[in-house]
């Protein structure tokens, strides 16, 4: 089935026209089968049904610019594009090369003033378009008989056209070759890699388990000298850390006290307790007590204990980082 308007008109309004067309048949003519090369269809529908179809796809397009026209199967035979569809006597179909009942097998002649690559083009494509198309051994012995047979009416050679078909075979034995090849190497490819600590007579089953699965493994040895031999350093006393930001929690509220200083922590820690020690000691009676709280005292975390009577978690005081520039650990 096909429009006679020009391929490149058809081939605009085709898409559209096709989704609208399909979506709209009646049941009885909608076709099973729908495949559309340019203002080409193939397709397959109800015996009977042809006429119907085509009369609903040309009122589809109101412009009535696209007009539809069919062919139908004769002797179980129908031509679409080159190829001509064969339905077998057991329902299968082959595939034969379709030509035109006034194709006069003429081709670019042998003698005439060309480069040789073109001529052998020639060959190659008529070869090409045999071996892609044609679906059985003898039709495709019957075709490369015509096909001989017409290159030797323009005046080629035997030699170029057995030159050509040794060439296109052995390239197709070098292509099924590396594809053989890729197959191979894309299934023998790895999946990934997880890496083992060796125990010794469990580690080999769980890699069989693994190469299974198409998974690689490294064993690591689970023990080693370094961890035998080599130990890390201690961890740095925080008391002893120098030129660092601290940090001061409250164990009765969620504040907190952050500062800064160039002398160790633990002397500045020190200083801290001495002066919530010494902030709590003149606290004796109420009165004393709410005029403490407000006196405003040397630290924060004294004038914190002053006025909310809490308790500072000394214990947890930890060390936020380490700066030997003043000015930086005060930003």
């Amino acid at each position: 089935m096909g429009s006679p308007v020009s391929p490149i008109i058809a081939n605009f309004f085709m898409e559209f026209l096709e989704q609208q067309a399909i979506a709209t048949a009646p049941i009885d003519c909608k076709p099973r089968y729908w495949r559309r090369y340019v203002d080409d269809v193939l397709e397959i529908i109800k015996a009977g049904q042809v006429q119907n179809l085509t009369d609903h796809l040309n009122i589809v397009d109101k412009t009535d610019s696209i007009k539809f026209t069919y062919e139908e199967e004769k002797e179980g035979k129908i031509p679409f594009l080159d190829t001509l569809i064969v339905r077998k006597p057991d329902g299968s179909v082959k595939l034969l090369v379709y030509r035109k009942p006034t194709h006069t097998d003429q081709y670019l002649s042998f003698k005439s003033e060309h480069p040789l690559h073109q001529k052998m083009g020639v060959i190659r494509t008529l070869f090409d378009r045999m071996y892609s198309v044609v679906t059985d051994e003898a039709d495709r012995a019957n075709e490369e008989k015509h096909v001989r047979g017409a290159l030797k009416n323009c005046g080629y050679p035997k030699w170029a056209v057995d030159q050509v078909k040794a060439k296109m075979q052995q390239k197709a034995k070098t292509v099924a070759k590396a594809s053989e090849k890729k197959d191979q190497k894309n299934e023998d490819k790895s999946k990934g890699m997880v890496v083992l600590p060796y125990v010794n007579g469990i580690s080999e089953r769980v890699q069989r388990i693994f190469k299974k699965h198409k998974v690689d493994t490294a064993m690591k040895p689970h023990q080693t000298l370094k961890k035998i031999l080599v130990h890390p350093k201690d961890k740095r006393d925080k008391l002893k850390t120098g030129n660092c930001i601290y940090e001061i929690g409250c164990q009765n509220c969620d504040l907190s006290y952050v500062g800064e200083t160039s002398r160790l922590f633990g002397i500045r820690l020190a200083e801290h307790q001495a002066e919530v020690k010494k902030a709590n000691e003149n606290k004796f009676t109420r009165s004393e007590r709410r005029a403490s709280e407000q006196e405003q005292t040397k630290s924060a975390i004294s004038d914190h204990v002053a006025r909310a009577n809490h308790v500072v978690n000394w214990e947890d005081s930890k060390i936020l980082g380490k700066e030997h520039v003043r000015k930086s650990r005060e930003s």
